[in-house]
């Protein structure tokens, strides 16, 4: 089977990077928009191919997890031998369970959409839910961008920084972090009001004079993180503090709330496929190496190994 890259419309450069980095060429994929907003793509020449349809799902989150289904439908119908989606950001992964009663399983929705389309599997980078390959039909590969972003961060952190987990379900995130880093961690606890707005309620860990890096898998609003520096201040850490998120969604007060506090760097990827925020403090990682690294590998049909979030 022959290789082949196809690019949904917000997953473009990101396919660009990692067919350059593959040495192949891009599929040929058109989508058209109705004038009422319906999509139509349409694939050629990937007939027998082994086929990765490139496609996050960020902002505007409904509107581009249609667009995957409608691909990975077009290429199964265009004679594909084999179709595995790509999606670096996975949309509805928060919602992995219901908090009251009358709400839905948004990630079990989504994943069984995806499955419809008859896909040989999934690839993710950093889910907000470990559960998601559970609720996942296909095979999943959850990769991690974590060693990437610990590179990139070494340049600045030092042996008595300290990684703080935003909140409970970002402890092992930051552990990942600190066992390649060689520093400690600490943890908030939160609670959320909103959506959008989140508070403090306590700080475990000792943190006065520590330069500190807060991690989580993303940055959305901004709020999670605010509130963990604000608390990591009052607890008396150095003024000095880091950011790393694979994904960068940085949706309405991000950006505001980010730069109205003492922060130094915020490190993210391209994971969304879309423009990140300009400002100096926001660093861009490419995942480009480390899809086409998985990409490759699945292709000649090689283990992933140390690519995966549980190593």
């Amino acid at each position: 089977m022959t290789l082949q890259i196809v690019a949904g419309t917000v997953g473009q450069r990101l396919a660009g990077d990692i067919t350059t980095a593959l040495g192949i060429e891009a599929g040929a994929c058109v989508v058209d928009r109705f004038p009422d907003g319906e999509l139509r793509p349409a694939v050629a020449g990937i007939a027998g191919a082994d086929v990765y349809v490139v496609q996050p799902t960020g902002p505007p989150v409904a509107e581009h997890v249609v667009e995957l289904l409608l691909l990975l439908d077009a290429c199964r119908r265009a004679g594909a031998a084999r179709v595995t989606a790509v999606v670096p950001y996975f949309g509805y992964a928060r919602q992995d369970r219901r908090s009251r009663a009358g709400q839905p399983v948004g990630a079990r929705v989504l994943a069984g959409a995806i499955a419809s389309t008859q896909v040989h599997r999934l690839i993710v980078v950093d889910p907000h839910t470990p559960a998601l390959e559970a609720m996942c039909p296909m095979p999943v590969e959850m990769l991690t961008a974590v060693p990437l972003l610990a590179q990139a961060l070494a340049t600045s952190v030092t042996s008595d920084a300290i990684i703080v987990a935003p909140d409970l379900g970002a402890a092992k995130l930051a552990e990942h972090y600190a066992s390649l880093l060689h520093t400690r961690v600490a943890l908030v606890r939160k609670s959320r009001e909103s959506g959008s707005r989140v508070r403090a309620e306590e700080l475990v860990g000792a943190v006065v004079g520590a330069p500190a890096v807060v991690v989580d898998d993303m940055i959305s609003t901004g709020g999670t993180v605010s509130a963990a520096v604000e608390i990591l201040l009052d607890h008396g850490s150095a003024p000095d503090v880091a950011v790393a998120a694979t994904h960068g969604l940085l949706i309405g007060p991000a950006t505001d709330r980010l730069s109205a506090l003492p922060i130094q760097r915020v490190v993210v990827t391209n994971s969304t496929g879309q423009q990140q925020n300009t400002m100096p403090i926001f660093e861009v990682h490419s995942i480009a190496p480390l899809l086409a690294d998985a990409i490759g590998r699945l292709h000649r049909g090689e283990p992933l190994d140390e690519l995966l979030v549980h190593t």
